[in-house]
């Protein structure tokens, strides 16, 4: 018997069908939990698509101009989403839940708290229950981002350009409970050093500009 270390050819037709069917039940599996989802844009090659004519975005960003409205935890509407494109997995926020964007060194004060998805360029997203706005000394680093209403995260398992975003600390370890935003950013601001003068991971896109 000779042995080839050769990938089976898997049609990209078959590829594109698996990607939906993993996408649609992740996000049905986050709605049985009461996390409205949106569908976002899908990547092909290095740039998101949404189908809107003339959308000139180009990174990740809500397939619908009512995301926010249209938001849901109907089964059958989210599979009906899903059913022709493998759009990205989009969670709002402000309402289930806030989510604090953060680097992973300060994340890891906070690890196990709460669920925690992270992107393959290292931003971890901390879900914490919402309303509670930014302590002062997060507030003036730039490289925190605290997403409440009108803002939206990609949830795992979408794809961004540089990787897949996956669960750092998947949902279902926690049972699904969320930690209390202050303590969350207490455990976070203690591992703060000294402001500095300009931040080293400059603000990625705030609540007000994904809400644009």
């Amino acid at each position: 018997m000779q042995w080839t270390s050769s990938q089976p050819f898997v049609p990209p037709s078959l590829l594109d069908r698996l990607d939906r069917v993993r996408l649609r039940r992740a996000a049905l599996r986050y709605a049985e939990h009461g996390w409205p989802v949106t569908p976002g844009s899908y990547l092909t090659g290095h740039r998101f698509h949404c189908d809107r004519p003339g959308c000139p975005i180009t990174g990740c960003h809500p397939a619908l101009d009512t995301w926010a409205e249209s938001a849901s935890g109907d089964p059958a509407r989210i599979t009906g989403w899903w059913r022709h494109r493998p759009h990205a997995v989009l969670l709002t926020t402000g309402e289930s839940f806030d989510v604090l964007e953060v680097p992973a060194p300060l994340a890891r004060r906070a690890h196990g708290l709460g669920p925690a998805a992270v992107t393959a360029t290292g931003r971890w997203m901390l879900m914490v229950r919402p309303g509670r706005p930014l302590c002062p000394e997060l507030e003036r680093r730039l490289d925190v981002i605290r997403h409440g209403v009108g803002s939206w995260i990609p949830a795992p398992p979408s794809r961004m350009v540089e990787g897949p975003v996956r669960w750092a600390v998947p949902p279902e370890q926690v049972g699904w409970r969320l930690p209390d935003a202050e303590m969350v950013q207490e455990r976070i601001a203690a591992a703060l050093g000294p402001v500095p003068g300009r931040p080293i991971v400059p603000r990625q896109l705030s609540t007000s500009r994904r809400a644009a």
